[in-house]
């Protein structure tokens, strides 16, 4: 069992980034009962969001003549433009219902202003707006951060070198993870990146 100054954070296993949702990564729906089985080693466990209003400028429905994949300027970031997906109150944006919540200290929502997209469970991409996480782990003692979910090349990646930035000793479980792959190779740069910026790859075999 991991003490208290380890947390697990489930990043945005959510139905519209599973199989047959808005914006599905695939098979992302086998990672849930890898981190079933890892939520048993943790004593503090943390989940993460996707909660768009309807009017988020992330989305492609919300720029005439524009598609999702499209790259666009918003408010000064290269804004990726997603299908509409994770809106406040749908099915879509409730997490699976195969996957364990009875241990869950608290859910941060992310995504909510609608000007600027946020992938991180830490903060949005502009880093003005800050959901708390980290001065609530900061507060009750948390040195080290291990992070599963969705998906792996985009909210896991942030969330993980947002984590490290803020000084937390950061852990990716890379098979409690999967990319959405907009180009084949994203995952594999993903997990790049992060082992470059000090965040440590393991699997659930190794908690």
């Amino acid at each position: 069992m991991h003490n208290s100054k380890s947390a697990l954070v489930i990043v945005d296993v959510q139905y519209d980034f599973l199989p047959g949702g808005a914006l599905a990564v695939s098979d992302g729906d086998q990672i849930v009962p890898i981190i079933n089985s890892i939520q048993e080693k943790f004593e503090l466990i943390i989940a993460t969001q996707d909660w768009h209003p309807v009017d988020h400028q992330s989305f492609a429905a919300n720029h005439e003549g524009k598609n999702p994949g499209e790259l666009i300027d918003l408010h000064g970031l290269t804004q990726v433009l997603w299908p509409v997906h994770c809106v406040q109150f749908t099915k879509g944006a409730q997490f699976s219902s195969d996957l364990n919540q009875s241990q869950w200290e608290d859910i941060f929502q992310k995504g909510t202003n609608p000007e600027v997209d946020s992938y991180s469970g830490f903060f949005d991409n502009a880093r003005r707006g800050d959901t708390g996480l980290g001065k609530f782990l900061e507060d009750i003692g948390v040195e080290k951060v291990y992070v599963c979910g969705l998906a792996q090349d985009y909210c896991v990646k942030f969330t993980s070198m947002d984590s490290k930035s803020l000084g937390f000793e950061t852990y990716l479980i890379t098979d409690a993870t999967k990319p959405v792959n907009l180009k084949a190779e994203d995952g594999d740069v993903a997990l790049k990146e992060m082992q470059d910026a000090g965040i440590h790859l393991i699997t659930s075999k190794d908690l």
